[in-house]
Parts: C-alpha cells; sequence; structure tokens
C-alpha cells in the first residue's frame, strides 16, 4: 500500500484500537474492502493526521459531531478513541452536554446512553454510579 494509507492504518490503530481495526478489516469483504481502504487512506491518513489539531481535540470534536448526527453506533467507537487519546469521562460528558444544547435532547440522550456504555465497559464509570437515564 501507500504511505498515505500506511499513516492512515497506524494512526486508525493509534485511535481506535488493533481490535477495532482488525475487526474492521476482518468484516470486510469484496463489496466493503474499498471503503475500509478509503476511510484509512482519507480520514485517518489525511485528516486524522494533519498537525492543526492534537488527537485528544481530534476526538472530542468527532464526538459532537456524531452526537449531532445521531450516530450513536460510530460515537461508540469514538468514545473509546478520545479515552485513548487522553479524554477523561468529565470532558466526554461535557462535549455531549454542550452539544445537546445545539442538536436537541433526543440525540444527547442517545449518545449519553452509547458513551455511559463504552465508559462502563472500560472502567471510566463505577459500577455504583451507573445508572439508567430516564
Amino acid at each position: 500500500m501507500d504511505q498515505q494509507f500506511e499513516d492512515g492504518l497506524r494512526m486508525r490503530r493509534q485511535v481506535m484500537g488493533e481490535a477495532f481495526v482488525a475487526q474492521a478489516f476482518g468484516k470486510a469483504d469484496a463489496f466493503t474492502a474499498p471503503l475500509q481502504e478509503f476511510l484509512t487512506r482519507n480520514a485517518w491518513g489525511t485528516v486524522w493526521c494533519r498537525d492543526g489539531l492534537d488527537l485528544k481535540t481530534r476526538s472530542l470534536v468527532t464526538l459532537a459531531m456524531l452526537t449531532a448526527l445521531g450516530r450513536a453506533h460510530e460515537l461508540r467507537g469514538h468514545v473509546r478513541g478520545a479515552v485513548n487519546n487522553g479524554a477523561g469521562m468529565e470532558e466526554i460528558r461535557e462535549v455531549l452536554l454542550h452539544a445537546s444544547v445545539y442538536c436537541g435532547m433526543p440525540l444527547a440522550v442517545e449518545a449519553f446512553r452509547a458513551a455511559q456504555e463504552v465508559l462502563a465497559e472500560m472502567g471510566q464509570i463505577a459500577a455504583a454510579d451507573q445508572g439508567e437515564l430516564p
């Protein structure tokens, strides 16, 4: 593969984790493999490798955008990435709260549920602190 793909693969593994990337490529077939290659080369090898923002900031911006788009599935992966990039539970919570004002409560509630699930799996939320959202 080319250097842009290799840089993207390295960045994607760093942010999302080796298991996530292996699963994404492992599930790819003849139809979806070009999409995985495109995402890795262009999103990860170009945008995520730029110098303008640090990785934690990129992750937090991504959480806000995925919240606004209502993409809970993708948000789960990027919550894990945000933690991998040094974001704490409080920072993630504040981004989701901030997004709620601009994109609406139903989207924010869904984002909180998704983030809570991942943060609990990662041991970022104590068992006693895991309550169901109303």
